[in-house]
């Protein structure tokens, strides 16, 4: 029987101050808690409806997950995860990354991560202004995905002036995405839908791209960075 208090202290985590207070974060559903044990992220509690073999939880019933839950409908299966800490040294580090810079949607995010986790991008580098990647939207929509992706929050002014590779920034008035050659090492810029990259840091970047369309009259006024960033990232990873 959860307390009063331990609900509560839960459903609070759906707050960032909450998150960043304690440290802690919620994963829901099967697949998300499980891949995130076999990455090793350290637990603090799990709570499960139904039995599972090999890992340590807290038996609750269907009526207290449901008190618990950030979801609409409750899984079976919810842990509370310490949230992990990096190192500062991952921008020299080789291998493509990408940066993102003020996306604030957590679907957009998540959405993101799943397409680094499919194209081997190992690190993402996040405005302070970008959504939390722990926030539960983010996380739910990661499915997994954010076990093997690291998400960084820092200074991208800084992480552009240190960066040890050639860098690329999505905008609406660069080079044409076909054709151009990408080094092994590198960065890929990606803003907001409705401010895109800043424009001190843009001025910072030597190497803009646009994605080419192909219409007649009419044309849409934006991609969203989701699908923008898979486009993106499709091109860089092309085989040769």
């Amino acid at each position: 029987m959860l307390s009063k208090n331990q609900q509560k202290h839960i459903r609070q985590l759906s707050k960032k101050k909450y998150r960043q207070e304690t440290g802690l974060f919620v994963a829901e559903g099967e697949k998300t808690v499980f891949d995130l044990l076999d990455a090793g992220w350290k637990t603090d509690k799990i709570y499960a409806t139904k039995c599972f073999k090999n890992i340590p939880y807290t038996k609750v019933d269907v009526v207290e997950m449901g008190k618990i839950t950030h979801l609409s409908t409750p899984s079976p299966l919810l842990a509370v995860f310490h949230i992990p800490k990096y190192t500062s040294d991952l921008w020299t580090r080789g291998g493509f990354s990408l940066a993102l810079d003020g996306v604030s949607d957590p679907g957009n995010l998540g959405t993101i991560i799943r397409l680094c986790d499919w194209f081997g991008v190992k690190n993402i580098f996040c405005s302070p202004n970008t959504v939390d990647c722990y926030n539960p939207k983010v996380i739910q929509s990661t499915m997994g995905s954010i076990a093997r992706v690291t998400c960084q929050y820092t200074d991208l002014h800084q992480l552009v002036e240190h960066f040890g590779g050639e860098i690329f920034a999505a905008t609406l008035d660069g080079i044409s995405h076909y054709g151009q050659s990408f080094p092994t090492n590198g960065l890929l810029i990606m803003g907001s839908e409705s401010h895109g990259i800043d424009g001190d840091l843009l001025k910072k970047i030597k190497n803009h791209l646009t994605i080419e369309g192909h219409f007649n009259g009419l044309k849409a006024e934006s991609l969203n960075v989701g699908t923008a960033t898979a486009i993106l990232l499709s091109e860089i990873f092309r085989p040769v």
